[in-house]
């Protein structure tokens, strides 16, 4: 329930959730914690009343995927302010400006608890209606109704921030001069596919100027890092890259005081030069990292090698934010539903590096694409799994999707040196609810204002044939 003024002001919010936690709970229960934390969404909502119950079935035990109990939240908030936006005879894009937090309300704490970091909310809706082209789409969405097109066009909106390393706020990370003159970094997150060698080697190459092939990584290892919380919660470059990058910094503070002696100069006066250091100006006094390890080890220095270990501790979990617009077509005759296009603008902070960030967006999109149009789990009625299969479990083929649009803004976080928050999870959770708003757009026409996910051709037509003939079918 969603509580507001007559001029589209938000009041309060009420939101019950049951979990369905399957026959052995375990950490599953633990994610209405989640929904509850991001109830709010990007609002300014006063008051809210939340309640969870977790309920043991006789189902499969559940564990936190992609997004972990945010897109329950944003799926929640947006279809709500959907149905207000109705109510209110407003444009639902111009509802959720209004109510969005500005910048200058940063740092805050949310009444569930939140401690949000920072947010240009209003930024990444706009743009996203400018690059969708949303007044032009409402447009043709018009003309097509007016005519009776059975072909129905759904344009669906969502703005959603959600909340990353969370709990899990320290990571281990050391950077090592080797003798050779190559850099070796260990920290205790590992990758799975999401490129955190590339991202860390990145961050290495920018601190202390070496090439990327003179740059090792190690991650995960228990025989060289004394800790590590894990790749999960969208935290690794923001915790883990933030102890390489404070690591490479404290070797980068050693050997320009090491510089510094050899060359006969002034410590501020020592800069980062390729493969090494040298003296701001005059390129020819420069010591290579291979002359400054050694000179370290067992020159007159003697200072025992150039390396530094930090336990990093950013203090508090960031929030992402981002505003995705769908476009959906509907066959009023068969309920096939086809997505057109999806637009995503999604800030993660500070951008490292635009190509991993735009690979997790798609992975992350085409995940939440996939749960509001495809993937369900079936029982039957003694709690037997119906599709445990490829064949009976559908997912989405990457020619069924269309070319994502991505674009994004950057509002860095102020609770790491890297101003970067998380990005591996929240194409997920921006894209379901836009997909659900788009969906229900197109067949509000026809007097459908609800239908449980996913949106499958046969539950689709049947909410048709229900809106158009009451006798003949029920979705």
């Amino acid at each position: 329930d969603l509580g507001l003024t007559r001029d589209g002001r938000f009041c309060w919010l009420r939101m019950r959730v049951t979990a369905d936690v399957g026959a052995y709970p375990g950490i599953g229960a633990l994610l209405p914690f989640f929904t509850m934390t991001m109830a709010s969404g990007p609002y300014r909502i006063p008051a809210v009343d939340f309640e969870a119950v977790s309920v043991i079935t006789n189902k499969a035990s559940i564990f936190p995927f992609r997004g972990a109990g945010r897109p329950e939240a944003t799926v929640s908030l947006e279809r709500i302010v959907d149905l207000a936006a109705v109510e209110l005879g407003m444009d639902p894009a111009e509802l959720r400006r209004r109510n969005l937090l500005g910048p200058d309300e940063f740092p805050l704490t949310t009444p569930t608890g939140a401690n949000m970091d920072s947010g240009e909310y209003a930024g990444g809706l706009d743009l996203a209606l400018e690059a969708a082209g949303y007044q032009d789409l409402r447009g043709e969405q018009a003309l097509r109704r007016a005519r009776g097109d059975r072909r129905l066009l759904g344009i669906g909106v969502s703005v959603y921030v959600e909340v990353t390393a969370g709990g899990l706020f320290q990571e281990f990370g050391s950077v090592t001069v080797e003798s050779d003159g190559s850099i070796t970094a260990r920290v205790g997150t590992a990758p799975q596919g999401q490129g955190h060698v590339t991202a860390f080697g990145q961050i290495l190459s920018e601190v202390l100027g070496v090439a990327p092939d003179r740059v090792r990584i190690i991650c995960g290892d228990t025989a060289e890092v004394p800790t590590g919380q894990g790749t999960v919660a969208s935290r690794s470059l923001q915790v883990g890259g933030s102890a390489v990058w404070t690591a490479a910094n404290e070797v980068l503070d050693q050997s320009r005081l090491l510089a510094a002696s050899l060359l006969e100069a002034d410590a501020a006066d020592i800069v980062v030069a390729p493969g090494g250091l040298a003296v701001a100006g005059v390129p020819a006094r420069a010591l290579s990292w291979a002359e400054l390890a050694a000179a370290a080890a067992t020159g007159e220095a003697k200072t025992g090698g150039l390396a530094a270990a930090v336990d990093f501790d950013q203090g508090e979990a960031t929030y992402p934010f981002g505003a995705h617009v769908a476009v959906v077509e509907i066959d009023a005759d068969t309920g096939d539903t086809r997505l057109l296009r999806h637009v995503a603008v999604d800030d993660c902070g500070r951008i490292l590096n635009p190509m991993l960030v735009q690979g997790q967006v798609h992975g992350g999109v085409a995940t939440g694409v996939s749960q509001a149009l495809y993937e369900q789990s079936l029982y039957d009625v003694d709690g037997n799994p119906r599709n445990t299969n490829f064949v009976d479990y559908a997912m989405p083929a990457a020619s069924e999707l269309p070319r994502f649009e991505t674009h994004h803004t950057e509002t860095p976080t102020p609770l790491n040196p890297l101003g970067a928050k998380g990005i591996g999870e929240s194409g997920t959770i921006g894209s379901t609810p836009a997909v659900q708003s788009a969906v229900l757009d197109a067949l509000a026409p026809l007097g459908v204002t609800h239908l449980d996910m996913p949106y499958t051709p046969q539950r689709v037509w049947r909410a048709i044939a229900a809106a158009q003939s009451p006798a003949r079918a029920s979705p």
